[in-house]
């Protein structure tokens, strides 16, 4: 089995990026250190892991792989961005969960809270159906970019207020398979 490194992506994807920010090492360590986290601290609560699709799908992959307790793995899909580079700031959910919440231990799993609209809207919504409790768990916190107040209790890395894609984040649908994380330049989403 070969791994993926940084030097095998030259080019191609990577021409479009001014800098990586975050190497496949460094993730990698870091999601195993919050699996293991989270395993802890649910270990007899059965929690529901909750991926907002699109972006987190790689991050949410490889975090219950590190979480050797009891869980279910749901999805939501919601609409906020389209192809641009900012929130839009109204949310609409393309795809529910398909488990009940209520009395569920919740843990929202994004790969990015930026403005924090999204995680807001989804978090009211979350609330009407009675969990047990709610948790929000990112892979990237870019708090510089926050446009409401929001408790992110597990968080992977802090991220400048740069424009990042790979390891699940894009660019108008590009750029997820990347195995690292990497900042845009501006030329390509600008033009």
């Amino acid at each position: 089995m070969t791994h993926t490194t940084t030097d095998t992506w030259q080019g191609g994807l990577t021409a479009d990026l001014s800098k990586i920010l975050l190497t496949e090492a460094q993730i990698h360590q870091r999601v195993a250190e919050l699996g293991r986290t989270l395993a802890s601290e649910y270990a007899d609560k059965d929690p529901l892991m909750v991926g907002i699709l699109s972006g987190s799908l790689l991050f949410m992959a490889d975090l219950v792989r590190h979480m050797n307790i009891p869980l279910s793995i749901d999805f939501m899909a919601v609409s906020s961005y389209g192809d641009r580079t900012t929130s839009s700031g109204e949310v609409r959910i393309l795809k529910d969960l398909s488990n009940a919440a209520t009395g569920r231990h919740i843990v929202l799993v994004e790969d990015i809270v930026d403005s924090g609209l999204t995680l807001d809207y989804l978090c009211d919504v979350l609330r009407t159906r009675h969990p047990a409790s709610l948790e929000i768990c990112t892979l990237l916190d870019k708090h510089e970019a926050r446009k409401r107040p929001l408790q992110v209790r597990h968080v992977g890395f802090p991220c400048p207020n740069e424009f990042v894609v790979g390891y699940g984040l894009d660019y108008a649908g590009h750029y997820r398979n990347l195995p690292y994380i990497g900042v845009l330049k501006p030329a390509i989403y600008t033009t």
